[in-house]
């Protein structure tokens, strides 16, 4: 709602379940019951972007979220996806934002050096290294670290990965890769500003290391009660 060219300013309705993730007259902008409704009717868009509503989202705030109710909007969006014929050419990725950072004892790595101390947050804009000429000012990253799950038939069982990865621009890269899309600063802006507008899509970490795509998955639903969290009887 915030990009005008994807706004749907009137709440608009897709005009049907096939047209969720087009450009139609909800333009993109789909009420989160529109999604389960394409889930049903195996008309999901290649690339879906869920955004809980605010009583459900996990951001913390005495008029916003609590855990449980995160917990809530996680496995029941899971368990839905996992009993659909969708589910076997699936792959969710649930991140976060807003982490601040406080409680975390590593500073990420400066992927991006800048020496722009009035666009600089991240330390102050006084340990972002030098850059390179021409380099995109004022993105000098990463920042704090941040939980990032992947959840799929294709993901590798009970694994940690430990490549450094980007919340935003791995989960771009991944889907340019997937689709052969190439990279966001390949493309030309039409306004001369350096192209791309300093993506990191570029730098990021690969989630390719979090999947196994060698080997055919399990698609057994694994089902878990959305109130404990715990395999519900006979999917343990």
């Amino acid at each position: 709602m915030y990009y005008q060219h994807m706004a749907n300013s009137h709440h608009l309705p897709p005009t049907s379940a096939a047209m969720v993730g087009k450009s139609d007259q909800a333009n993109h902008q789909d009420d989160l019951t529109w999604f389960f409704y394409a889930v049903d009717h195996n008309s999901l868009p290649a690339v879906s972007f869920l955004k809980a509503a605010k009583a459900m989202d996990g951001h913390p705030g005495a008029t916003n979220s609590d855990p449980l109710s995160e917990q809530l909007f996680i496995v029941n969006t899971i368990n839905h996806l996992e009993q659909s014929p969708e589910w076997k050419d699936t792959v969710v990725i649930v991140a976060y934002d807003d982490a601040d950072g406080w409680y975390d004892h590593v500073n990420g790595p400066i992927m991006n050096k800048s020496n722009s101390l009035g666009a600089d947050v991240l330390n102050g804009g006084l340990n972002c290294g030098i850059p390179a000429a021409g380099a995109y000012l004022g993105r000098c990253g990463y920042g704090a670290r941040l939980p990032m799950l992947v959840i799929s038939p294709w993901a590798k069982l009970n694994f940690v990965d430990h490549t450094t990865v980007d919340q935003t621009s791995s989960i771009i890269r991944f889907v340019e890769d997937n689709w052969q899309l190439g990279r966001i600063d390949d493309l030309d802006h039409p306004s001369g500003a350096p192209a791309g507008q300093g993506s990191f899509d570029q730098l990021a970490g690969t989630l390719l290391n979090m999947l196994d795509f060698q080997h055919e998955p399990d698609l057994k639903p694994y089902i878990l009660d959305p109130f404990s969290g715990q395999p519900v009887k006979g999917d343990e």
